[in-house]
């Protein structure tokens, strides 16, 4: 069978477009996390309680992941109506317009507690627009891809992902090293206008991409759904239930990225704001080379048994890596941080687009991903506040933090024992349960 002269270079050119639109949209979501855990409780909230001030810094943190499993529902619905790469423009241009807006806003000290209100306003539209960037990449990737390289070509969402994260590090490092008084007064305010340029270099990026083959074929032979999320309960309850319970695994993400970050830099351990910076650098450095390395194994022995190393390995190595931290060891905190981070979380982190995806059928496959997705991720962000709390009125309970950390591991652990070994299953075939279905499809496709 010839295949189209425009399909030939999509694959590329949509693991691009997935990975340089992902850098730019999460470049803006995870700048807010660092200004969290080291800006907004002195800027937003009421400084003369400081462990209060950092709790609800933390919880506006949060408040995004909240915001994300709306922003599934009708991002998700719209997406396997309309197609992925309108999502995908949309979502960029809602990202950097919501991130510049927070590099505006007034501070406490001028308006009172309008600022954190503001704040929060914002932060809900970074929530809805992440909420829709992942599941439109990773569907737009992996309906692309050759059937048997779909982990290597979708993991580009993720490791775009960790290269925003990396972005944003190295972009706030400077920023931290600024005098208190600038940090605070306009230095910080630096990294958010700064994204203006995403709105304008998504667009360009994304609206060259051709929409996928299977979601065209699908369009042409059966149509699309008219409510997605009717027949994505009726026919994929289960494989959504498993999607939120492996999207738990971001909790090491998030207490990694945040909780670990201000622990380290609050009185008890009194590491400095760079150092602790440059660790989350490097680990996410070794990140972009190690997802797409195990995205690849997954292609050859499966998604389930690279993702499980992922997950039981994240429990036992943030363990190890909030310890380092109680040490004030920098040599033994940068070792294990890029082992945690870098190798170890990598292996589910690059995995998950091609494993979740595989679940669903193309009608139904933007909104399976993006609602079962952003209701575990919603739990991911909080995790945060939840750790905050663990610790104890002076935050050195790591211990706690660590066990309820690998607590969280253990969903994404069931999910993968319980679901299906979908890397060899051609992609048309994806999503089909029965052989019945199975025959039908291949009918459809033929």
């Amino acid at each position: 069978m010839s295949v189209p002269a425009e399909a030939v270079g999509q694959p590329k050119k949509a693991a691009t477009a997935a990975w340089i639109g992902s850098a730019l949209e999460y470049y803006d979501f995870f700048i807010y996390g660092s200004a969290a855990a080291l800006i907004f409780p002195k800027v937003f909230f009421d400084e003369s309680d400081p462990a209060t001030a950092t709790l609800l810094s933390l919880a506006t943190f949060g408040v995004a992941y909240a915001a994300r499993p709306v922003g599934a529902l009708f991002l998700g619905h719209f997406g396997d109506r309309v197609g992925r790469k309108k999502i995908m423009v949309f979502t960029l241009i809602l990202m950097g317009l919501s991130t510049f807006l927070i590099g505006c806003l007034p501070s406490r000290d001028q308006v009172g507690t309008l600022a954190p209100v503001l704040l929060v306003a914002c932060r809900v539209l970074q929530g809805i627009s992440a909420a829709g960037e992942q599941a439109s990449a990773n569907s737009m990737t992996l309906e692309h891809a050759p059937p048997h390289r779909r982990g290597f070509f979708t993991s580009f969402t993720l490791g775009g992902t960790q290269g925003g994260q990396l972005l944003a590090t190295l972009v706030f490092i400077p920023i931290a090293s600024l005098p208190e008084d600038q940090l605070l007064s306009w230095g910080w305010r630096v990294p958010f206008w700064l994204s203006i340029a995403v709105a304008v270099v998504g667009y360009v990026i994304r609206r060259r991409l051709e929409e996928t083959p299977a979601f065209a074929r699908q369009a042409a032979t059966e149509g699309v759904v008219k409510l997605p999320l009717v027949v994505l309960m009726r026919e994929h309850w289960a494989d959504v239930l498993r999607v939120i319970g492996g999207a738990l695994i971001a909790s090491v993400s998030t207490i990694f990225t945040v909780w670990a970050l201000a622990y380290a830099t609050s009185d008890a351990v009194g590491m400095s704001r760079t150092s602790m910076l440059w660790v989350g650098a490097l680990a996410n450095l070794v990140a972009l080379a190690a997802i797409p390395l195990w995205a690849t194994l997954s292609d050859r022995i499966g998604r389930r048994p690279v993702f499980l190393i992922g997950a039981v390995g994240s429990a036992i190595t943030m363990f190890l890596y909030l310890w380092a931290i109680s040490t004030g060891s920098y040599p033994l905190i940068m070792l294990l941080g890029i082992v945690t981070f870098g190798v170890v979380y990598s292996a589910a982190n690059g995995v998950w687009p091609s494993f979740y995806g595989e679940m669903f059928s193309t009608r139904v496959r933007l909104s399976g991903m993006a609602i079962g997705t952003q209701i575990g991720f919603a739990v991911a962000g909080f995790a945060v506040t939840f750790a905050a709390q663990i610790a104890g009125p002076d935050g050195t309970d790591w211990s706690s933090v660590a066990l309820f950390t690998a607590a969280l591991c253990v969903p994404p652990v069931i999910a993968a024992f319980s679901a299906r070994e979908t890397c060899k299953v051609p992609t048309e075939l994806l999503g089909e349960k029965t052989p019945v279905q199975a025959s039908r499809t291949e009918r459809v496709t033929a």
